[in-house]
């Protein structure tokens, strides 16, 4: 049974920084791309950044430079390294990935950029 599980959220101030995990279930996670994606109120969901299974990363625009994707195959872990953080980065943040062709996500974590 595939399972996706962030953790890691919370309220931290315009400048701060956090660390999102996925803990992965069921698959295994170097053999398979999983991104991370964010939804604020009233808008749609976007890409945040992905890693791919030979460790390559991209990143939205928005993100690039202030956020960081890395992978722990041995806990089955993929991060988000998140610094510099905005005002406009405040969202829930889900983890996802495609196994065996299926779409699966994350239940989400909150992530508050205030002061």
């Amino acid at each position: 049974q595939v399972q996706l599980v962030e953790s890691g959220g919370g309220l931290v101030q315009p400048g701060g920084s956090l660390r999102l995990s996925c803990a992965a279930s069921g698959f295994i996670i170097s053999h398979n791309a999983m991104g991370w994606y964010r939804q604020a109120p009233g808008k749609q969901r976007e890409l945040v950044g992905g890693i791919i299974s030979d460790g390559s990363t991209n990143y939205a625009d928005s993100v690039k430079g202030r956020f960081t994707i890395s992978r722990d195959n041995a806990k089955s872990t993929v991060y988000l390294q998140m610094n510099s953080l905005k005002f406009e980065d405040t969202a829930v943040y889900y983890c996802y990935s495609k196994v065996w062709n299926i779409d699966y996500w994350g239940q989400g974590t909150q992530v508050t950029v205030s002061s």
